[in-house]
């Protein structure tokens, strides 16, 4: 099959004019981070409140690590795997650079306020008019049509094997059961590059599997960082022999419908969430006298070993159930499932003593009543003609056969910055006089 498919685009668009000396994946990078949406990765939560602190994790910070680390790994497996100089099938390669792209456009979906803001405007678009809103899918609203670039309304117009890197869900979103995936619009882009590489049905790319695994190895590490920094893990025995936090990882473990490929059946689940916290204290409380009883340096060095034994786990094996490859942990040649469930475990550590925090909760309760009374304000056609920016307005009514009114206030919500959707509350909700949010006509 001719390889230069994997850097072929959707649209070709002639009156663009762009250096020539450059690869287009050069391209693809420069598109991607100056994009208004990639900068405003940078107001939007990782698991803090983006503006809870000059140290903690945004959604930029988030992605430009999982950037970095995807980027050195696809380099390293390149170096160890035959198949891939070969160059056989476009989707069996790992080009550090589309990596690189796939993973600092992964999270360009997600709206204001986290994981919770992405439950909230679902639950108000399947209430309202039955449609769904999923971060994922949102990348490719956001990547496809969106977005604008010089001479181009159809997006960044990125290279088929940058869009496909971002694909670790290759479904139609719409189809029955599917509660992850791509919009129907852009599905049909996106499954006609399948179709044009030869993909098999249901299986992502190497470079898409690779992205996706560097995504949970940094949240696995990096989260939990965070998390001690701000006080909310207590390095202590008093939090990580406490029968009620085992309960609760055990509890969203089984919870999580991802976690099938996990195989949870085969282990005593008790026995090995004790297990991997107990180690991550002894780990610590070792590190800790190493590093000269210093908090902080002890925090990036548990958070680097972490990462390096996760990374250095990386490998791929053959998938006898789809016949395709697949881009897991490995040991012996095989799946390190006890490295999976490891990883699993921290993520699901983070997840109980972060976003389970009360004050977290809190926060969650905040911004869901933001983003409904946004989407009230915004959803009735009349009432929303006049109180949306008249761009969005003229967008609408261009592509109004193509997508429902309430598909483009989603649309507009979930662009919001965490302190965007706050001040826009605040203009319609907040009592008092304006000064405290700003001027009336601070530019949107």
């Amino acid at each position: 099959m001719q390889l230069n498919v994997r850097k072929m685009r959707l649209f070709d668009h002639e009156n663009i004019h762009s250096s020539d000396d450059r690869d287009e994946y050069e391209k693809d990078y420069a598109r991607l981070i100056q994009s208004p949406a990639f900068r405003r990765l940078q107001g939007k939560s990782q698991v803090f409140g983006a503006g809870s602190g000059d140290y903690y994790r945004t959604r930029l910070t988030h992605s430009l690590e999982v950037s970095q680390i995807a980027r050195e790994v696809a380099r390293k497996l390149g170096k160890s795997y035959a198949f891939l100089a070969k160059k056989e099938h476009p989707g069996l390669m790992l080009d550090p650079e589309v990596v690189e792209c796939a993973s600092l456009a992964h999270d360009l979906g997600h709206p204001p306020f986290g994981h919770k803001g992405e439950e909230v405007l679902n639950e108000l678009l399947q209430a309202d008019c039955g449609l769904k809103y999923e971060g994922n899918a949102q990348n490719y609203r956001i990547l496809m049509f969106l977005e604008k670039r010089a001479g181009s309304d159809s997006g960044l117009d990125l290279t088929a094997a940058v869009l496909l890197a971002i694909n670790k869900y290759p479904f139609c979103i719409e189809d029955p059961g599917k509660l992850k995936g791509v919009y129907s619009m852009e599905w049909e882009g996106i499954q006609s590059l399948r179709q044009k590489w030869g993909m098999p049905e249901g299986c992502a790319t190497l470079e898409a599997q690779l992205m996706d695994l560097c995504d949970d190895i940094a949240y696995s590490t990096h989260d939990i960082e965070d998390g001690i920094r701000a006080g909310k893990i207590q390095m202590n025995t008093n939090l990580f022999e406490d029968d009620r936090l085992v309960a609760n990882v055990m509890q969203e473990i089984e919870n999580d419908p991802g976690n099938e490929v996990m195989r949870w059946d085969e282990v005593d689940l008790k026995q090995m969430v004790k297990q991997a916290l107990h180690h991550y204290l002894q780990q610590w409380e070792s590190i800790y006298v190493e590093c000269g009883r210093e908090p902080s340096r002890t925090r990036r060095e548990m958070k680097a070993r972490w990462v390096r034994k996760f990374v250095s786990g990386v490998g791929i094996i053959d998938d006898p159930a789809t016949g395709w490859k697949r881009v897991t942990f490995i040991r012996d040649g095989v799946q390190d499932m006890e490295l999976l469930r490891t990883m699993e475990i921290l993520k699901k550590l983070a997840w109980v003593t972060l976003i389970k925090d009360f004050r977290v909760q809190r926060l969650h309760k905040r911004s869901e009543i933001i983003i409904t009374r946004l989407w009230d304000s915004f959803k009735d056609p009349d009432m929303g003609r006049l109180i949306l920016p008249p761009d969005w307005l003229e967008s609408y009514e261009r592509q109004k056969g193509k997508w429902r009114w309430e598909r483009m206030v989603s649309d507009y919500i979930a662009g919001m910055t965490d302190a965007y959707a706050e001040k826009v509350y605040a203009e319609f909700y907040a009592s008092g006089s304006g000064t405290k949010w700003g001027s009336l006509y601070d530019r949107d």
